[in-house]
C-alpha cells in the first residue's frame, strides 16, 4: 500500500441520514489515499452489503436490540443501548487494527458527533478524535447553546400545552429568528430528566474535547453560525460541505462502490421525469423515518391531486405508524397521468433533474442542503431532531422555501403547492434567484479555492501521519 498518508476509523450514527455524509467523506478521504474502516452497525451492514477493498474496509458490532426492534423509529431506546454496548466493541475493534501486520496503525477516529464515547478511546490509543456533527450548523448550535437556553429559562418547557413555544429566542448568537417550537424536537420536551434531552445536552457539551469538529455546510449558507461557532471552538470548526458535491467529483465508481443507502433505489422515476416539463414535478419525500398517520397521508394525498401539479412520490413501505402505507383508490385513479410513485428514490439525482421545481420535504439536513445544492425550493414539514430549525433557516433566514404548519391540511397542502411552483408570481422568481446564488457557492466552495475545499485540505493535514514513523 504505498502511498498510504493515513487511516481513519468513521463511526456513524446508524441512520441515513448519519450515514450518507460519513460515507461521502469516506469516498474524499479513499480517493487521498487515507485507508477508510467504516464501522456500522451489524444491523445496518447487513443492510447495505459492503464489499472491504484494500483501501475501504467495513467493520461491524452488535448494538444490543433484538433484530425486530424498530431502532430509529424508538431513537431513545437505540441511542441508550449503543451507549451501553457501542464503547466496548468500538475499543476491540481499534485495539485489533492498532495490533494488525496487514493494515496501517490509526491516525483518527471520526466519530458522530453524539458518539464523544469515543474520546476516551481515542485517548487510551493516542489518537485524535474528530466529532462529525451530521446536522445543520444551526442545528449543532442548538444543541451546544443547551445550558445557556436552560439557564434563560427557555427549556425545558413550561407545561404540556406548550404555552411558551412561540416565544422568540434572543440569546444564541446569530440565531435571533428561532422560536422555541423551532428548537431540536429533543429540547423540547417538558422533563429535564428525558433521556434524549440529558444526551443532547451532554454530547453539545462533550464535543469541546474533540480535537476538531466537522459540519456538512458551507460557509456562503451559514457563515454568521459557523463563525460564532468558531469563536467558542478556538477555531476548531470546519464547515467541509456540500460533501455531496465534493465527493461526486471523484467519480462514480466509487461512489457507486460505497453506496449507502438502507433503501432500494427505484431508478424508474428519472425516466418518468424526462417525460415532464422542465421544473413543473414536486417531488414528496419525508425521509427515511418519518412517519405519518393515516389522517396526515390523506390529507397530503388530496391537497397533490387538488393542487393540479405532476409529483414524484417516494413513500417507503413503513411510512405509517404501525402499517403499510396505501393510498386511497381513487386518488391513485385521478392522479395516474400526472403522478409517479416509488417507495424510494435516488434523491440527489431527482432533486438536479431539470423536470424538478419543488420538493415537499420533512427538512432533514441532508435533503435540505441538497434542495439548495440543485436550486429547488422547499416545502417544510419538519417531522422531529433538529429539522424544526432547518425549517426556520429555510423559510425565515435564507427565505429559499415555505413553513407548513404542523397540523396537516389538504387545502394549506394545496396552496402552498401552487404557490411553490409558480414562476411567474415575482416571489418565487426572488426566491429562485437566492437559491441560484446560493447553488452557485455551494459549487464553488468545494472548488480548489473555496472555503470548503480549504477546510477539507486542512483536516487531511491534520490528520495525515507518516505510517510507520
Amino acid at each position: 500500500m504505498d502511498g498510504v498518508r493515513g487511516h481513519a476509523l468513521l463511526l456513524p450514527f446508524p441512520a441515513q441520514g448519519h450515514i450518507t455524509p460519513m460515507m461521502q467523506l469516506a469516498n474524499i478521504l479513499v480517493a487521498n489515499h487515507i485507508v477508510v474502516t467504516f464501522v456500522n452497525t451489524e444491523f445496518i451492514e447487513k443492510r447495505l452489503k459492503h464489499k472491504s477493498t484494500d483501501y475501504l474496509r467495513f467493520q461491524s458490532f452488535p448494538d444490543g436490540l433484538p433484530p425486530d426492534h424498530l431502532r430509529t423509529l424508538k431513537v431513545p431506546e437505540l441511542c441508550e443501548s449503543l451507549q451501553k454496548h457501542a464503547p466496548f466493541h468500538v475499543e476491540n475493534i481499534v485495539e485489533k487494527i492498532m495490533q494488525a501486520d496487514s493494515v496501517p496503525p490509526l491516525t483518527i477516529i471520526v466519530a458522530d458527533g453524539a458518539f464523544s464515547f469515543t474520546q476516551k478511546i481515542a485517548d487510551k490509543f493516542s489518537v485524535p478524535r474528530v466529532a462529525f456533527w451530521t446536522t445543520s450548523a444551526c442545528g449543532f448550535s442548538a444543541y451546544y447553546y443547551m445550558p445557556l437556553l436552560i439557564d434563560q429559562g427557555y427549556i425545558p418547557l413550561k407545561d404540556d400545552r406548550g404555552s411558551c413555544k412561540n416565544d422568540v429566542i434572543t440569546c444564541i448568537p446569530e440565531m435571533e429568528a428561532l422560536r422555541v417550537k423551532d428548537l431540536p424536537s429533543f429540547l423540547t420536551v417538558t422533563d429535564a430528566a428525558d433521556y434524549m434531552f440529558q444526551y443532547l445536552l451532554r454530547e453539545g457539551q462533550n464535543t469541546l474535547q474533540a480535537s476538531l469538529v466537522l459540519l456538512n455546510t458551507f460557509q456562503e449558507l451559514e457563515g454568521p453560525v459557523l463563525n460564532d461557532l468558531n469563536a467558542k471552538f478556538k477555531n476548531k470548526v470546519l464547515s467541509i460541505g456540500p460533501l455531496l458535491l465534493s465527493s461526486a467529483g471523484y467519480g462514480d465508481a466509487l461512489a457507486d462502490m460505497t453506496n449507502s443507502s438502507i433503501w432500494k433505489e427505484e431508478k424508474s422515476c428519472l425516466e418518468w421525469l424526462e417525460k415532464q416539463k422542465e421544473s413543473s414535478v414536486i417531488y414528496v419525500c419525508f425521509g427515511s423515518i418519518t412517519v405519518l398517520s393515516d389522517e396526515e397521508l390523506v390529507e397530503f394525498a388530496w391537497g397533490l391531486e387538488a393542487s393540479n401539479q405532476p409529483f414524484l412520490w417516494a413513500i417507503r413501505p413503513d411510512l405509517l405508524q404501525g402499517s403499510s402505507a396505501v393510498l386511497p383508490d381513487d386518488f391513485v385513479e385521478r392522479t395516474k397521468e400526472r403522478g409517479f410513485f416509488v417507495s424510494w428514490a435516488p434523491q440527489s439525482k431527482v432533486l438536479s433533474h431539470p423536470s424538478v421545481g419543488g420538493f415537499l420535504t420533512h427538512s432533514g439536513w441532508n435533503s435540505t442542503l441538497e434542495s439548495i445544492s440543485s436550486g429547488v425550493p422547499m416545502i417544510c414539514w419538519p417531522f422531529f431532531a433538529e429539522q424544526p430549525t432547518n425549517r426556520r433557516f429555510v423559510d425565515d433566514v435564507w427565505k429559499v422555501g415555505y413553513e407548513m404548519r404542523e397540523n396537516v391540511v389538504r387545502e394549506e397542502v394545496e396552496a402552498l403547492v401552487r404557490k411553490l411552483m409558480n414562476l411567474e408570481e415575482e416571489q418565487g422568481r426572488d426566491m429562485r434567484f437566492r437559491l441560484k446564488k446560493f447553488e452557485d457557492n455551494a459549487i464553488a466552495s468545494v472548488k480548489a479555492g473555496g472555503a470548503s475545499y480549504k477546510n477539507m485540505q486542512e483536516f487531511l493535514r491534520q490528520m495525515e501521519k507518516k505510517i510507520g514513523s
